[in-house]
């Protein structure tokens, strides 16, 4: 698999966008945000996950972030797409989901081509990676993370996102504690 824009080299920050299988709008529940928001957290305190921005948007999550001195980040993504793509299969299974056998079919359906056993799939191949290798560009991916939602008229104004980090940076009650940068 290429390493084109994958987060390999340690020590670095990337902007990543980590997307569902089929651009499918699986976060338009809170229930799945939480999903998220829960998962990145336990990889902030156990998995050396360092967050500079984020947004969960309805069918991806776009993040600035970097592994702590020693740690790979591809190795924390792979480990938050394997647990969150089964947490949010059991979330659709146990919690009230109008789309429920439809969302199953599709993520079943999406790994029939698969070498590999498995019985769904949530989340596309890989991600998107770049490094944020400016201030310039850490800037301009923030203020594209933060202007997601409002571009998809979702919200108005970044910061009444509630799953965003916008409202870290407007120093606003927040779902996720992120490191926020002086850069802006």
């Amino acid at each position: 698999m290429s390493t084109k824009y994958k987060a390999t080299m340690p020590d670095t920050a990337y902007f990543i966008t980590i997307t569902v299988v089929g651009w499918i709008d699986v976060f338009t529940r809170v229930k799945q945000k939480y999903v998220i928001t829960d998962s990145l957290r336990y990889c902030q305190e156990y998995k050396g996950l360092e967050i500079y921005a984020y947004c969960i948007m309805p069918s991806h999550i776009h993040m600035l972030c970097k592994a702590r001195e020693g740690i790979i980040l591809s190795d924390i993504i792979r480990d938050f797409k394997k647990f969150t793509s089964k947490k949010i299969i059991q979330t659709v299974k146990e919690y009230p989901e109008s789309r429920r056998e439809w969302l199953l079919d599709y993520f079943g359906t999406s790994c029939e081509h698969l070498k590999r056993n498995q019985q769904y799939k949530v989340w596309q191949d890989g991600y998107h990676a770049e490094i944020a290798n400016s201030n310039w560009f850490i800037q301009q991916k923030i203020k594209y993370i933060h202007n997601n939602p409002v571009k998809d008229k979702i919200v108005a104004y970044p910061e009444d996102y509630i799953f965003s980090s916008a409202r870290n940076y407007a120093t606003l009650e927040n779902e996720l504690d992120i490191e926020v940068l002086s850069v802006l």
